[in-house]
């Protein structure tokens, strides 16, 4: 008796944001296997009855991706409809392609949900468009974290490509980030924001120039947004901290 996978991709945050079938997912899940970005209130939606499982990694803890993986196939072996519940896009660092590429070796089915991802939610909350004609006319995504052994992401090559730069997972490196920019040829006056906790109710959102990202006061989770448009509040009405103008 075989079950089924599903990744799902969960968004930012708020639950609002959910696409209509990752919130059909969830209804009809057995079991929910979540990661620890996964908003608050998302968690709220899955029934009382069915089990949830937490695997997401956090600061000198977390589950090893191999287990998880392992894990997902057993469950759906065991006959059960499970959902993958993942921050974000399950494909945006999300390290959903290593799940399906599992659970294909192992003949599991599974779908994907697409989900909003940070990268381009984050900063709109902020008020901010990653490309607007006239001022970027491209957006690059990169991680700003990298396991033990994998090549450190060029900076400096990054600084010449001239579009918006968005950094996930990248607050514990944001002072070497900040510096390899800046050698990249990046000035120190260029705009960046920092937005922490995006669409929750913890949300805060930092504004300065890229030589004083080293000390922003920002804690994970958060997304920092370099380039020009960093400088934009489309919505005029947001209160932010300033610091380093």
């Amino acid at each position: 008796m075989t079950g089924s996978v599903a990744l799902v991709g969960a968004g930012p945050g708020d639950p609002d944001l959910l696409t209509i079938r990752a919130l059909r997912a969830i209804e009809s899940a057995d079991v929910v296997v979540h990661d620890a970005l996964v908003g608050a209130g998302v968690l709220d939606l899955v029934p009382a009855h069915v089990e949830q499982i937490d695997v997401g990694k956090r600061p000198g803890r977390g589950v090893p991706q191999e287990l998880i993986c392992t894990l997902l196939v057993e469950l759906a072996r065991q006959g059960k409809r499970v959902v993958r519940v993942k921050g974000g896009d399950p494909f945006v660092f999300g390290r959903g392609g290593e799940e399906a590429l599992v659970l294909a070796d192992a003949g599991v089915d599974f779908e994907v949900v697409p989900g909003i991802t940070s990268s381009v939610a984050a900063p709109a909350a902020a008020g901010i468009p990653v490309t607007h004609r006239g001022v970027s006319a491209g957006v690059t995504v990169v991680t700003g974290h990298r396991r033990a052994g994998e090549h450190d992401v060029d900076w400096r090559s990054l600084a010449r490509v001239g579009t918006t730069i968005v950094v996930l997972m990248g607050v514990s490196q944001r002072a070497t980030i900040a510096a390899e920019l800046r050698a990249g040829g990046l000035t120190d006056d260029t705009p960046v924001a920092a937005i922490q906790s995006a669409t929750t109710d913890n949300e805060t959102i930092w504004r300065g120039r890229l030589d004083a990202l080293a000390d922003a006061p920002v804690d994970s989770p958060a997304t920092i947004v370099i380039g020009a448009v960093a400088a934009m509040d489309v919505t005029a009405a947001r209160a932010f901290v300033t610091s380093g103008a």
